[in-house]
């Protein structure tokens, strides 16, 4: 008997991909565009943790502006504001990894429901799917704004929950993010783990995900024989 599903996913590194905002910092600070991409993204998580655990909350657009003035001021690279300005629009552009749209198609036309869940602003992954062309595919965007918390608070991932209208154990998380993984097992979700690269390692924490896919194409076959 087929099996259907809430699955919630997540939007930074494993719809779209965040370290391709090399590619316009290229221009800007040349050879140190990796690191800058790399550092600017950590940096965003980082102020993403301590704001929840501090409760102090400015949204996740506001993170990721403090964040770009760390890396900067970290890198020694001096932006003017209309360069800045730039980068902060680029991040609505994202691209998607090649699989991603493909894949959501197919899981849609599964059965199962599909959501955006995300520590991001609302009408940011709105406009960042929307620019991306597969924001027709999900049914909502779940974001952590409206708690005012940010993953892995376990708050937020019952919120998913309650804005699915399934089960725990029938509401999945997709996620490229070991430590959302986690947070969403704690809370008593189901939980893949999406290991876009086969060196990264996945925090020993006496944890594991439901399942482990490469890519969405790998979901997509797994949830066409349902899992569990």
């Amino acid at each position: 008997m087929e099996k259907f599903y809430a699955l919630g996913f997540d939007v930074y590194g494993t719809l779209v991909d965040p370290l391709a905002m090399a590619e316009p910092l290229r221009a800007l600070v040349g050879e140190q565009a990796d690191r800058f991409a790399e550092l600017w993204r950590s940096k965003q998580l980082e102020y993403s943790f301590r704001r929840g655990l501090m409760r102090r909350y400015v949204d996740f657009d506001a993170c990721t502006r403090q964040a770009l003035r760390f890396t900067q001021q970290t890198l020694r690279c001096e932006l003017p504001e209309s360069d800045r300005d730039r980068l902060l629009e680029a991040y609505l552009y994202l691209p998607l990894f090649p699989e991603v749209a493909a894949s959501l198609t197919a899981l849609k036309a599964q059965g199962h429901r599909l959501v955006a869940f995300s520590n991001g602003v609302e009408a940011s992954i709105r406009a960042l799917l929307a620019n991306a062309g597969v924001l027709p595919y999900l049914e909502d965007v779940v974001s952590v704004d409206d708690l005012r918390t940010f993953k892995p608070d376990p708050a937020v991932y019952e919120y998913l929950v309650r804005r699915t209208g399934r089960a725990p154990a029938e509401t999945w998380l997709v996620s490229s993010n070991a430590w959302d993984v986690i947070g969403a097992k704690a809370t008593g979700l189901r939980a893949v783990w999406v290991k876009r690269h086969v060196e990264t390692v996945f925090d020993p924490w006496e944890v594991e995900p439901d399942l482990v896919v490469s890519g969405l194409d790998e979901l997509a076959a797994g949830f066409a024989r349902p899992p569990g």
